[in-house]
């Protein structure tokens, strides 16, 4: 089967959040959602579902559990059983339950920034703190790559610090973490008794031969402090139906999860599993098209920027549709995500949402049909071209 990711899909009109938050003159290339149709099989399963009629309460199904678990073991040797899942409506609702879940009121939870800006805001809904250990990041030529900083992470966890929230592929960067790197996590996790959340939304999108790890997989102790946070959503361009899971082995950790999330997370719609199901059982043939198309745009943006943008640097991501571009040196007169959007009418995320080591910065979402994404970084060089005739640059 052939797949068409150049074709232009019309998204205004139908509620997208990307799409409709800005006037209708504005490209947007922020919200990690694909401007792709989800694979046929998934969009065929749901129809049958609909089509039946009723839509009542469901238990979750048993063979999306079987599923998951024979996916984990064929692509990371890692042995999970159907009772170490629990299903949640999404992963930025899975954060907010693992920081109700572990430590007390006034603890606090350990992160890498520039992070997932959910990450920064979940501590302080439970009265907890966001104690951040920037990532080190280094340059070859005007491309940036991210390192984990072991003095700066073992200097942010405190006495108090109880819970470690992991970003794997990490969002907005891209790095996509050893399993030397993941053990010196787990290593120091271990020596300061923290619970580890890891987010690996992103975990099926890699380049360039890149293969992910499961910081869960890496060992049973490192397993028995962790929650896993996985969907299909990012994978296969399903979020809005809603349906993610954490894999937890640690017993007592998945009481701790449940007890957190009872009452307060709600169920997942018969649409959201029915979707799930479909993409992991039928959805490879159209995740390897999409993975071929994002690349060529991840390196057509570099390409355009390192071309047409001189004094940018970017983080060519090794996994994620996110790229994430430097603009502090260019000599903008405000925010780079004020001009661009003023200048240009274009809208990506602003950097400092993600942290102070994100300012100056914008995070772009390429996984959009190339003309969209040609045209969008073409108005951003029309702008700065403007300006440099204005200032004289």
């Amino acid at each position: 089967m052939t797949y068409n990711f150049d074709e232009q899909i019309e998204r205004r009109g139908t509620g997208s959040a990307k799409w409709e938050w800005y006037d209708e003159d504005v490209l947007p290339l922020w919200v990690a959602d694909m401007d792709f149709r989800s694979p046929e099989p998934v969009i065929q399963a749901l129809h049958r579902r609909i089509e039946h009629g009723v839509f009542g309460y469901e238990f979750n199904p048993k063979e999306l559990k079987t599923v998951i678990c024979e996916r984990l073991a064929r692509l990371y040797g890692w042995q999970v059983q159907p009772d170490e899942i629990l299903f949640l409506p999404g992963i930025v609702c899975a954060l907010n339950v693992a920081c109700r879940a572990f430590g007390e009121p006034g603890d606090g939870v350990l992160m890498q920034t520039p992070v997932y800006p959910p990450f920064l805001t979940a501590p302080g809904n439970f009265g907890k703190t966001a104690d951040l250990a920037e990532l080190a990041v280094g340059s070859s030529g005007r491309l940036l790559h991210y390192e984990l900083d072991d003095d700066r992470f073992e200097a942010a966890i405190t006495p108090r610090t109880r819970l470690f929230l992991l970003c794997n592929p990490h969002n907005p960067v891209g790095r996509v973490y050893s399993r030397r790197e993941l053990e010196r996590l787990a290593e120091s996790c271990a020596r300061h008794d923290l619970v580890i959340c890891s987010d690996e939304i992103h975990c099926d999108l890699l380049f360039d031969g890149r293969r992910h790890i499961p910081i869960a997989a890496l060992a049973p102790e490192v397993s028995a402090r962790t929650v896993t946070l996985m969907a299909p959503s990012k994978t296969f361009n399903i979020p809005g139906l809603a349906c993610g899971f954490a894999v937890i082995q640690n017993p007592d950790l998945m009481k701790q999860m449940q007890k957190a999330a009872a009452g307060i997370t709600g169920h997942i719609s018969s649409a959201g599993y029915t979707a799930a199901l479909a993409a992991y059982q039928e959805g490879q043939p159209w995740l390897d098209a999409a993975l071929a198309y994002l690349d060529a745009n991840r390196r057509y943006v570099t390409d355009y920027v390192l071309e047409n943008f001189p004094g940018v640097s970017l983080a060519q991501p090794e996994g994620t549709y996110l790229s994430w571009l430097d603009w502090r040196e260019a000599g903008l007169p405000e925010r780079p995500y004020d001009f661009f959007l003023k200048n240009a009418r274009v809208a990506l995320n602003d950097g400092a949402l993600f942290g102070k080591p994100g300012e100056g910065f914008l995070r772009l979402n390429f996984a959009a049909p190339r003309a969209l994404l040609a045209e969008a970084l073409e108005r951003m060089r029309s702008a700065w071209a403007g300006l440099a005739a204005e200032t004289g640059r």
